[in-house]
């Protein structure tokens, strides 16, 4: 880490993207993007940042309209330079850049005539390679194998995540899952990591919570982190720390429920999988972390809560909380999709 990197942060009711310093940790600029950004994905090669702007407001099942297009923005000048216009695809949200194949791919919702699929996208000319059918409505995160050549895709109305070979845009398998949200792989490719249930917003946890770990060789499930509550994102560090962002909901004893009602979250950080992956510790951060990721040397996790409209920066080693960061969302919910920028 360096006083020069610094941090992107969506806000996707702003909507804007707000630009720290780390070290000091201090605002520094904020760039206007179109309604209603989501995730943020660092190509360190261009040096630009994509951003998928997924709705036109609201959010998944409950929004005026899917849109589709995904920025490009320069982090150094911070502003945008692009924009990446997806039609007929719609509603786009997870990016991952596959740096050594430089293939961009980003998942999209169902149409009236195709399934939910991951586009693969050229970063020079910005334009559409291939879609790759997820058999499923909604995927929205979704992770890819270091050697680039599979995804697994969360997917939260099908009962199943999604495995697809990616040069050939097959579909490979469905491992049942009964609803999904976050997901990401370990360092090495062994395991996928899986937040199930689809994520509701009752006051009762559902007593099936837990992080559903992936064989990538056996494409079986061989083991379930139980969890106190759901959990939206999972992250995997450098170091091989599974990070995962858990909603904590108004007492047992109050009838509140719905999206609003949270109180504040937990970030669950458990051990490298090759130790059976432990629960190392819980840290309180704000209210419904919806993003989470680290720092290059995976001392530092950031999680963004979206009700909180702040970013929790998170001492790993020292299991500890060292900052909150404020993101402006004109009063709506807010902080989303992160991306650690490190100096040119």
């Amino acid at each position: 880490m360096s006083n020069n990197d610094f941090l992107a942060v969506v806000s996707q009711s702003g909507p804007s993207v707000t630009f720290f310093s780390v070290g000091p940790y201090r605002e520094l600029n904020r760039v206007e993007l179109p309604s209603e950004p989501h995730e943020l994905c660092f190509d360190p090669a261009r040096r630009m940042l994509y951003c998928s702007i997924t709705y036109r407001s609201g959010y998944y099942h409950s929004n005026a309209g899917r849109a589709h297009e995904i920025a490009v923005i320069d982090p150094d000048e911070q502003r945008v330079v692009d924009v990446i216009d997806l039609t007929p695809e719609h509603a786009p949200h997870g990016l991952v850049l596959d740096r050594d194949r430089d293939v961009l791919y980003t998942s999209v919702e169902a149409t009236d005539s195709a399934p939910g699929a991951l586009l693969a996208l050229d970063p020079v000319s910005r334009k559409v390679l291939r879609r790759i059918p997820v058999a499923a409505p909604g995927p929205h995160w979704f992770t890819v194998t270091p050697d680039g050549r599979h995804a697994y895709t969360a997917n939260k109305e099908a009962p199943y995540v999604s495995v697809v070979e990616l040069e050939a845009g097959e579909l490979l398998d469905r491992i049942p899952v009964p609803g999904s949200e976050g997901i990401d792989i370990s360092p090495d490719g062994r395991y996928v990591f899986v937040a199930t249930p689809k994520g509701d917003f009752s006051a009762a946890a559902p007593a099936d919570a837990g992080i559903v770990v992936i064989d990538t060789a056996r494409q079986r499930i061989v083991r379930t982190l139980p969890t106190q509550g759901v959990n939206f994102p999972v992250h995997t560090t450098s170091q091989g720390l599974v990070l995962t962002g858990e909603l904590r909901m108004a007492p047992p004893d109050s009838a509140a429920g719905g999206l609003g009602t949270q109180v504040n979250g937990v970030l669950n950080v458990y051990s490298r999988p090759d130790s059976d992956a432990e629960l190392l510790g819980r840290v309180e951060v704000g209210r419904f972390p919806l993003t989470v990721t680290s720092s290059p040397d995976g001392s530092v996790a950031y999680v963004a809560n979206v009700l909180s409209s702040s970013v929790t920066v998170v001492d790993l080693p020292a299991l500890r909380p060292l900052a909150t960061l404020p993101v402006s969302s004109g009063g709506e919910p807010g902080a989303h999709g992160l991306a650690y920028i490190p100096a040119a």
